[in-house]
């Protein structure tokens, strides 16, 4: 059977996959020419797929955030969040709206480096909620110069075209037994 340019509905049926999964990033195209001689062919990777829906990428998201806070850039940290007016984050101080919000909350809390201090999050439990959306629990430590502060966290992630972003933080901070 020929579709209606003569191709075998087979070859179009190909085609036509190998197009959307080039649009969706779970393939790329490539120059050079194969055994066969056709160009330009439709190379599906695999670690594409592993890599934007594992939880490595996830993790990557919380140390680029550690890395960020640890230099004290706070607009840094705050990529691993959705820059959205629907972002949400609930802590001892309420619940804070919006990216704005959020970004208000952080330099409001933590207006220098020494306030900042050094953080590490440990304990990390990444739970799949569907192919876009995850589930973290963990703790979280701040090490400064007069105190450390700890506890805990749950965030919701969900996955965009750009990446996995933060879609809602709830942080608890946890009583330091001395």
């Amino acid at each position: 059977m020929r579709a209606e340019f003569g191709v075998p509905i087979g070859v179009t049926v190909l085609m036509a996959m190998g197009l959307a999964m080039v649009a969706t990033g779970l393939a790329t195209v490539t120059g050079g020419t194969s055994e066969g001689g056709c160009k330009n062919q439709v190379n599906i990777t695999n670690t594409a797929i592993y890599d934007d829906r594992s939880p490595q990428s996830i993790r990557a998201v919380l140390t680029a955030q550690q890395a960020a806070w640890n230099r004290g850039d706070i607009p840094a940290f705050l990529e691993g969040y959705w820059n959205s007016p629907e972002l949400t984050f609930a802590g001892s101080d309420g619940i804070a709206r919006g990216y704005d919000g959020v970004l208000g909350r952080y330099r409001k809390s933590y207006p220098d480096r020494k306030a900042m201090g050094e953080l590490k999050f440990s304990g990390l439990e990444i739970r799949p909620l569907g192919p876009e959306a995850a589930l973290v629990l963990g703790h979280w430590h701040l090490q400064r110069q007069s105190d450390e502060v700890a506890g805990v966290f749950t965030l919701v992630f969900e996955r965009f075209p750009i990446g996995w972003r933060i879609i809602h933080d709830h942080t608890s901070a946890q009583k330091q037994t001395p």
